[in-house]
């Protein structure tokens, strides 16, 4: 590359030194075959440094910085493409959660609501056995006092008759006497007539 460069300079040079030769004489030194060599050599080894330079050092720099740019760019992109597929992952867990809870939600008010109506059911079935057997203890002392009712109420009818016919007579009456004819009234009025 460096040859083809000095070739191209030495080949222009040739070119314009026919054209330049009538500037010489009006006083410009870079215009003057003379000095051509030493303004080629110095040239070349500019450009030659200055290439060297570009190509060793800085040009190096610059591609290192724009291959770390677009391997932290890729770098950059694959992160974001994993973190979104474990966002999106994350989310697919979390609906997945939330839906969970609900049936779990749902399935131990279910069961809590059973629950509920069958101790109610129990509770309900015991209060009604408790009720039928208070109704017939009821029923059963009712029917007792009807049974025995008629015979107090002649031993009432009987101490008050007593008590009415001292105070009437002023003497003691016999209780058989009516005790007999409290019966018989009482027979007549249940219509049992002897």
């Amino acid at each position: 590359m460096f040859k083809k460069v000095t070739l191209i300079i030495l080949v222009a040079a040739t070119i314009t030194s026919s054209k330049v030769i009538g500037a010489e004489s009006g006083g410009m030194p870079q215009l003057d075959p003379e000095f051509w060599i030493s303004q080629i050599f110095w040239l070349v080894l500019t450009f030659g440094l200055l290439y060297i330079i570009l190509s060793k050092f800085i040009l190096p720099g610059i591609s290192k910085n724009l291959e770390n740019r677009k391997s932290q760019i890729v770098e950059n992109i694959e992160t974001a493409d994993k973190q979104r597929l474990e966002s999106e992952k994350l989310n697919k867990e979390y609906e997945k959660v939330i839906l969970d809870s609900k049936l779990k939600a749902k399935t131990i008010i279910n069961n809590a609501k059973k629950k509920l109506i069958n101790d109610i059911n129990k509770k309900q079935e015991l209060l009604q056995n408790e009720i039928d057997k208070e109704i017939k203890s009821a029923e059963k002392e009712i029917k007792i006092l009807i049974d025995e009712s008629p015979a107090k109420i002649n031993q009432i009818a009987i101490d008050t008759s007593s008590d009415l016919l001292k105070q009437l007579i002023g003497a003691e009456v016999n209780k058989s006497n009516i005790s007999a004819i409290v019966e018989d009234l009482s027979r007549k009025r249940n219509g049992q007539v002897s």
